[in-house]
């Protein structure tokens, strides 16, 4: 059995798509439903049971589970950047995801945790996932802090060698629909241009970067599922690894490649910058791949307007935008 929790969530039910598409449906998602619209996100996936997070904790720290999972893949948390709730983001990123990492490896199973590329800050220290380099981050707000400490427990208590921790960088793509605010650029931008035909991004407050010329690394998240997969298919391969393209793109470019999914002429307005988000602000983030290229992960990542045209066309402006499962021929 694979377990997947945050299963219903944005990644995890990617990664779910993507176990199915290879023939894998014995899967327990791990979550908490509720009262929005993330149940939308398993409407067309495969899977044999779902189990409430808080149970699935009591069941494994209890030792009263049944599962004898291959793998879990940990993609549970709480991703709002947002969040001002410190002890609620300690409970769940940082002390949970230590719960579950000791009861895969105490089952020998495959352990893949989500972290972040928050977790690097303002970005002035690099983007080098070594994990030497750990101590010399300084993560802007509690979310990256709680992915930070969690990779130091990973390797304080040499766990590096046995599990594979990604540091996600800014991740797109369809079933991300039920995050509110916390939506990539793309989807929202979608929606303000299908409905006013202007786009607002943010004015720079730093004489280095241009209006809408901050950067990201942007990534497609059928790319991060990939990955994932061939994480599960080679263990040898692991600790922190970043994902994303290795190639920062500029606000600018992302507007214009969502314009152009959908036919019409970039009209983009330069708003300023809300006060909450000075100092806390990442100009520039760029994955360093080497490692997870050394590791020996060939595929390609999907270039910007190619990922942004296929959500665009084959997703957002259709009546179905979530991902669905190749239908099973068993």
């Amino acid at each position: 059995m694979h377990i997947v929790t945050g299963g219903a969530g944005f990644i995890g039910s990617a990664i779910v798509w993507k176990l199915n598409n290879m023939g894998v449906d014995d899967i327990l998602i791990v979550d908490d439903l509720g009262h929005d619209d993330t149940f939308k996100n398993l409407v067309g996936l495969r899977f044999a049971d779902y189990l409430h997070k808080d149970d699935f904790l009591v069941r494994i720290e209890g030792h009263t589970d049944p599962f004898n999972p291959a793998a879990l893949v940990h993609m549970g948390a709480c991703s709002a950047t947002t969040e001002t709730d410190a002890e609620r983001l300690m409970r769940v990123n940082y002390h949970y995801s230590k719960s579950v990492c000791q009861y895969a490896t105490s089952r020998d199973a495959r352990f893949i945790h989500a972290s972040s590329a928050s977790t690097y800050g303002d970005g002035s220290r690099g983007f080098d996932d070594d994990p030497a380099t750990l101590d010399d981050l300084r993560p802007l707000n509690m979310y990256a802090l709680t992915k930070h400490l969690f990779d130091l427990w990973l390797r304080r208590h040499g766990f590096l060698s046995r599990v594979a921790s990604l540091k996600f960088f800014n991740v797109f793509g369809p079933n991300e629909y039920h995050k509110g605010e916390m939506r990539s650029v793309v989807c929202k931008a979608f929606e303000k241009i299908r409905d006013t035909g202007r786009l607002a991004l943010f004015k720079s407050d730093r004489e280095d970067y241009p209006d809408g010329g901050q950067m990201r690394d942007f990534v497609w998240v059928k790319d991060c599922a990939e990955v994932v997969w061939w994480l599960l298919e080679n263990p040898h391969a692991g600790g922190i690894l970043n994902v994303g393209t290795g190639q920062a793109r500029t606000w600018n470019d992302l507007a214009r490649a969502v314009f152009a999914a959908m036919g019409r002429e970039p009209k983009i307005d330069y708003v300023e910058m809300p006060g909450k988000l000075r100092g806390k602000y990442q100009y520039f983030t760029e994955a360093r791949v080497e490692r997870l290229r050394a590791a020996g992960y060939q595929a390609p990542m999907t270039p910007l307007e190619d990922a942004v045209a296929d959500y665009v066309t084959g997703y957002l402006a259709t009546d179905n935008p979530y991902l669905s499962a190749a239908i099973s021929c068993a």
